[in-house]
């Protein structure tokens, strides 16, 4: 089973890029898309209806700006895209779908950069996400969580670690999160294969750094240690352009 995710900047946007030659080609079984920024009126009829899939899609109130998308061959179990607290809920930020093998989140987290109260705000939200978390395991559940987490959790992860030490997305803070979802028993997927350096998948736009490889990896699928016999794979696409982010995967196995 594969499972991709993608900030792709604007659904629209990338739908007169590549996005479907992409998405036909990949053959995913699973598509966690973040930042789609449409709301379902403007959506392409073929982005909202593909053959062989169930789509979901979560905007948020605010015109052009956030919103999530689910592409999947299995029909979840249930569905829901609400965390139940209306700040988060009316961003369009989450989406919870459990299948009988997992519970997924695909999940747009906020940028902090703005200021001071949206950063509150992305550590409240990370705290909601931390504790939901908590509660599935307890209970058993295995978890995958997919999409942009708008935080480099070790210097290894953005090419310029010192100049960024208080920019929000590498602030102490946020990578403490990062280190206490892991501590709470997930895996980062893509360290757990590759530990080597130079590996991002999202670039600054204004300073053309993808030319240069002075990125960030701020694009995750954590999953929960009950997961690990099934992990097969992790990667970024590096090389699939269209948006300021590229996809990353994972394929799974649950044949065994």
């Amino acid at each position: 089973m594969r499972l991709l995710s993608w900030n792709v900047n604007g659904l629209r946007a990338v739908y007169n890029k590549n996005f479907l030659k992409w998405f036909d080609e990949q053959q995913a079984d699973i598509y966690c898309i973040q930042e789609i920024k449409s709301s379902l009126e403007q959506i392409p009829e073929d982005l909202l209806h593909r053959d062989g899939y169930y789509s979901y899609f979560a905007q948020a109130e605010r015109k052009g700006y956030s919103g999530v998308a689910l592409w999947t061959k299995i029909k979840p179990e249930n569905f829901s895209d609400k965390l139940g607290i209306p700040r988060f809920d009316a961003e369009g930020r989450f989406m919870q779908a459990d299948f009988p093998e997992f519970i997924l989140f695909n999940i747009y987290f906020p940028n902090g950069k703005a200021s001071q109260e949206r950063l509150q705000f992305k550590l409240d939200f990370y705290e909601t996400i931390l504790k939901k978390a908590h509660d599935l395991l307890k209970l058993g559940k295995k978890i995958i969580i997919g999409g942009d987490v708008n935080t480099a959790h070790k210097e290894i992860d953005l090419a310029r670690p010192k100049e960024n030490e208080k920019v929000s997305g590498f602030l102490p803070m946020e990578r403490e999160w990062i280190d206490r979802l892991l501590q709470l028993g997930f895996i980062d997927t893509f360290r757990y294969f590759h530990p080597e350096p130079g590996q991002y998948s999202w670039w600054d736009y204004k300073t053309k750094a993808r030319e240069r490889n002075v990125g960030w990896r701020i694009d995750y699928f954590f999953i929960s240690k009950n997961l690990e016999p099934n992990l097969k794979s992790a990667f970024i696409q590096a090389e699939v352009k269209g948006s300021d982010h590229c996809p990353i995967g994972i394929d799974l196995d649950f044949e065994a």
